[in-house]
Order: C-alpha cells, then sequence, then structure tokens
C-alpha cells in the first residue's frame, strides 16, 4: 500500500493554501516548474552533501508537487497538458535527487542505478497503464510519495545519528530499498495491468 492512496485525506489540510495560491494568480504548471527547480536543487545540494538544505529542496518540491493537481482541480483547468508537464516533471524529480544522492559519492553507483531504474519502471508502469486504458494505477509496494517521505525522514536520521552497516550508510540502505521495492512495485503494477488488458 503507498501513500499515494491517501491524496484525497490529506485535501482538507491543502484547501486553504489552494485558495491563497488561487488569489495570488498562481497557476498549476507554476507549481510543476516549481517542484521541478526543487528537485534540481536537491539534488545539486545532496551531490554538494548539503543535506539538511537538500532536505528542505525535497519537502519544497513534494509540497509543490501535491499543489499544482489540487490548484488545477480547484480551478477546474485540468487538461492533457498539464498531466503531461506534471509526470514528466516527476520523472525529471526522481532523477535528480536519486543521482544527485548517489553522485556525491555516499552511496556505491551500482545501488544508485538500481535504485534509479527501480523507482523509474515503476513510474513508468503506473503511467503506461493510463495509456492502454486501465487508468493510472498507483498500487504496488512503493509509490512516488513514500520515495519523498522516506527520503526526508532517512536524511534527518542520518544528520542526528550518522551510521554506516555493511559498509552502507542510512541513504545506501535507502537507495537498495528502492530499487529492489521499486522493481517489485512495477512487477506488481504489470501484473495488475496485464490482467487487465488482452
Amino acid at each position: 500500500m503507498t501513500l499515494d492512496q491517501y491524496r484525497s485525506h490529506v485535501k482538507v489540510y491543502f484547501d486553504p493554501l489552494v485558495a491563497i495560491a488561487i488569489r495570488c494568480r498562481l497557476t498549476p504548471n507554476f507549481f510543476t516548474i516549481a517542484a521541478l527547480v526543487a528537485s534540481a536543487a536537491a539534488g545539486v545540494l545532496f551531490y554538494l552533501r548539503l543535506e539538511l538544505l537538500a532536505i528542505l529542496a525535497v519537502a519544497l518540491n513534494a509540497f509543490c508537487d501535491s499543489m499544482d493537481g489540487a490548484v488545477a482541480r480547484e480551478m477546474k483547468c485540468q487538461s492533457k497538458r498539464g498531466d503531461f508537464l506534471d509526470h514528466a516533471v516527476d520523472r525529471y524529480a526522481d532523477i535528480f535527487i536519486i543521482t544527485g544522492i548517489f553522485a556525491s559519492g555516499i552511496v556505491p553507483w551500482p545501488i544508485g542505478v538500481l535504485a534509479l531504474t527501480g523507482v523509474l519502471m515503476a513510474s513508468y508502469l503506473g503511467t503506461q497503464a493510463q495509456a492502454v486504458g486501465v487508468g493510472r494505477v498507483y498500487g504496488g509496494l512503493l509509490g512516488r510519495a513514500d520515495r519523498l517521505v522516506l527520503i526526508m525522514l532517512v536524511g534527518i536520521i542520518d544528520l542526528i545519528a550518522p551510521m554506516s552497516f555493511y559498509g552502507l550508510c542510512w541513504f545506501g540502505w535507502l537507495l537498495l530499498f528502492f530499487g529492489i521495492f521499486g522493481h517489485i512495485t512495477a512487477f506488481q503494477r504489470f501484473a495488475y495491468v496485464w490482467a487487465k488488458v488482452e
């Protein structure tokens, strides 16, 4: 089960922020591009080993990623173009953040590549389901919201109590987790869609 399934439950907390954003004439695309900039900043900051700032940038990315859809729904201006932009930005955000972590040298690159491929394949199959008429699939063990929350939590833990276990730091184990469960999630989504289409 992933946190993506609980988006509707947190709507009440975003409603006041959405109202403010609309009054300030901030568009859904503004938040989508802001999310992209925040993720790029997070990647660079992780690479520079400025973890606290990187965590804040990840939090900003998560916030903007939630706001773009919420503002679009409230303004009733959802569109295929906006959805396409959102998915493209989300994939680049995954690339920026994960690459920044393992490019810093704190995680071996093979584990970083495993994590990146797992994340991208899980996300790809979730959106590809929509392309073949099944609808967007958020199921599986590891969704995007889960990853962002885990990156922030592990980042905080790493700042408070850094450690190395079997040669891997907290982020090393996190990316290994992303790699393994990302591919498992991809397989779960593949199996679900395969059973739905002919």
